[in-house]
């Protein structure tokens, strides 16, 4: 049996062979309750629920939204709990699965066990980050803080990839107490040219402020590199000249080509569901429902130049057919006793290839573009990179055990326990369902 949220698992994860299907939309509406524990606020939310609704009803009715998100939002709340759910507030607060206190789980035995850092935890933080393997994840209670008013949404521009590394890592390694730092923390690679898709058209955030290629330096070479950043702020009397202070004095620090900066101001939920626009243009288009065979990836911060080096710069310099993304977060933000694997290194990187195919004949094929993120995934091992795969996907058991490397042992035995028979989430390929008499 596979539980299936919105649909966006990238290999069929959600499907299961001659199996059953659990639609986990439909249980949506069971849960949402505000609460509050020792002074802080959280909602129950149901496992089914996505993340876009989560948000509009909690900033309506109560003013407050959750810390931590992904940048697409339409994406269930079990879903993404049990892979990690990134985006740019994880160097702050880390991931998602790392703001939530209690989940309601039924196991591949059928049971029903609620769970925490507390109660029953061997389950709590085994679920969480454990790609659906011990249990379906029906209620999650996720903490709030209040919501902002507004965003204002940054980006700059860099033509060299050790000023950008070195500018992002500042900015997600400042002290929380004491002076302000931005809120979100982004980047991404586009390609140095005027490709609509790939190249500079893709960095405006204002259709009236366009990209000035007159204005990138003659050394740039076939890719360049984008900061993308935000800070929330409120609708108070004198607040803009506030915002105007702490966002000139942080840009003050960063190395960034002066004459490519955009920057936009809009809600906060507009500045959350931004992706939600990607959606409808991409519907729009007829490429939405089309294959995306992406690549995600964690790389740690003493790999990440010769990625870039070798694979943005060779590789990938023609771009993907959508965003490369990459930034840094920190290590300490990441609970270890999840069941998510990430790189050893404090600093490591997010990398998403995020490719979107189309019908055009002279596109590359879905084969190409699933080689190549072999080709990719092969060097990094050649190498010897500290990287581990975000939404893993392998196709034998000594892949999987490579990829949880000591905590392998700890993984078969939770699921010998809490899913004895292999039942749930077959689509991953980890474990065989053994024949039952």
């Amino acid at each position: 049996m596979a539980a299936r949220g919105n649909g966006h698992s990238i290999n069929g994860q959600a499907m299961a062979h001659r199996g059953l299907v659990l639609d986990m939309r439909s249980t949506e509406v069971n849960h949402f309750k505000l609460l509050t524990v020792n002074g802080v606020y959280y909602v129950d939310v149901s496992g089914g629920a996505l993340w876009e609704d989560v948000l509009k009803r909690c900033v309506l009715e109560f003013g407050m939204a959750p810390r931590s998100w992904t940048d697409y939002l339409s994406l269930t709340v079990g879903g993404t709990l049990s892979n990690a759910g990134v985006s740019g507030q994880t160097f702050r607060y880390g991931p998602q699965t790392s703001n939530v206190t209690e989940l309601e789980v039924v196991t591949g035995k059928g049971d029903v066990w609620i769970c925490s850092e507390n109660e029953n935890p061997e389950l709590f933080f085994g679920v969480l980050g454990g790609l659906g393997q011990f249990g379906v994840i029906t209620r999650a209670r996720v903490v709030l803080q209040s919501a902002p008013d507004m965003v204002r949404w940054i980006r700059v521009v860099y033509s060299e990839f050790d000023e950008f590394t070195r500018d992002a890592e500042l900015l997600v390694t400042l002290p929380v107490k004491g002076e302000s730092s931005f809120d979100y923390v982004e980047g991404f690679v586009f390609v140095n040219s005027d490709d609509q898709v790939n190249g500079w058209p893709s960095v405006s955030l204002d259709p009236e402020h366009g990209f000035e290629p007159d204005y990138i330096p003659p050394t740039a070479g076939s890719v360049l590199y984008c900061l993308e950043v935000a800070l929330h702020y409120n609708n108070d009397n004198n607040n803009l000249s506030a915002v105007d202070t702490v966002v000139s004095r942080l840009l003050g620090r960063l190395e960034f080509n002066r004459n490519l900066k955009f920057q936009v101001d809009l809600s906060y939920v507009d500045f959350l569901l931004r992706v939600k626009r990607v959606e409808e243009h991409a519907k729009a288009i007829g490429i939405w429902d089309s294959p995306h065979p992406w690549l995600n990836m964690f790389v740690s911060k003493s790999d990440i130049a010769e990625f870039d080096r070798e694979v943005f710069k060779k590789i990938l310099k023609d771009g993907i057919g959508g965003p490369m993304l990459v930034y840094p977060v920190l290590r300490s933000k990441w609970d270890n006793r999840t069941s998510v694997m990430v790189p050893d290194e404090e600093i490591f990187y997010l990398v998403a290839l995020l490719r979107f195919t189309c019908p055009n004949p002279k596109a590359l094929s879905v084969e190409t573009l699933v080689a190549q993120n072999h080709e990719i995934i092969q060097y990094c091992n050649k190498r010897g990179f500290d990287f581990k795969l975000y939404l893993p996907h392998y196709k034998s058991q000594e892949e999987w055990k490579n990829h949880f490397g000591n905590q392998w042992t700890r993984f078969v035995e939770m699921k010998a326990c809490f899913d004895p028979m292999a039942i749930l989430s077959p689509g991953q390929n980890i474990f065989s369902r053994l024949p039952q008499p």
